[in-house]
């Protein structure tokens, strides 16, 4: 049987049997990934290939610093956040001024009709807002909640992908938890009354 180090180094020779290899073992984890960042499938989709392409032109400069897997996230992750850039970019310079109220400077957030792949349906409306605010994060306190909470890898795992500590982790973490907290209960402020009575 193959290993993966093989497979990458057919890759960096330019198999395409070696890059659909690498596509059926992850496509499903970093769509799901991307996702959480572009909350809509045909972005996530064009944000994918995008990484495998990535993947297949840079095989060949992959230096075993961290494992594969870590690689491929941290390429899905930085595409994604540079995809929201752009987006955001197109925005601001047309349809942002829609998103304002008449003779008001209140934004205006856009809904976000959502749902995660990995979310279970009774979750759903709820899942919805937590993305909305999300979106509300920076980008390390976004891809830290994201990669954690959502995507269930561990902070050490995560530390490697974004190249930090696994204490800046925590910290990030931390901060994006308090702040989506303060957020969520703008929305539900009969529940950030529940928490406060239950813990003090």
């Amino acid at each position: 049987m193959i290993q993966e180090n093989e497979w990458l180094e057919q890759m960096a020779s330019g198999s395409d049997e070696a890059l659909v290899w690498f596509y059926n073992q992850y496509a499903t984890k970093v769509y799901n990934t991307i996702i959480s960042y572009t909350k809509n499938a045909e972005d996530a989709e064009e944000v994918l290939q995008d990484v495998f392409v990535t993947l297949f032109n840079t095989a060949a400069k992959f230096k075993h610093e961290a494992s594969v897997s870590t690689w491929i996230y941290r390429i899905a992750v930085n595409k994604s956040l540079d995809f929201l850039r752009k987006k955001n970019s197109a925005k601001r310079m047309g349809v942002f001024s829609s998103l304002y109220k008449k003779g008001s400077n209140e934004t205006i957030i856009e809904p976000v009709d959502f749902v995660h792949p990995g979310v279970t349906l009774e979750n759903s409306e709820d899942a919805k807002l937590l993305f909305r605010v999300i979106d509300r994060l920076s980008d390390n306190q976004k891809t830290a909640f994201i990669l954690t909470q959502i995507e269930g890898l561990p902070q050490q795992e995560v530390a490697d992908i974004m190249k930090i500590t696994r204490k800046s982790v925590e910290s990030l973490l931390q901060r994006a938890k308090a702040n989506l907290r303060i957020a969520l209960e703008n929305y539900y402020p009969e529940r950030g009354k529940t928490s406060k009575n239950t813990s003090s």
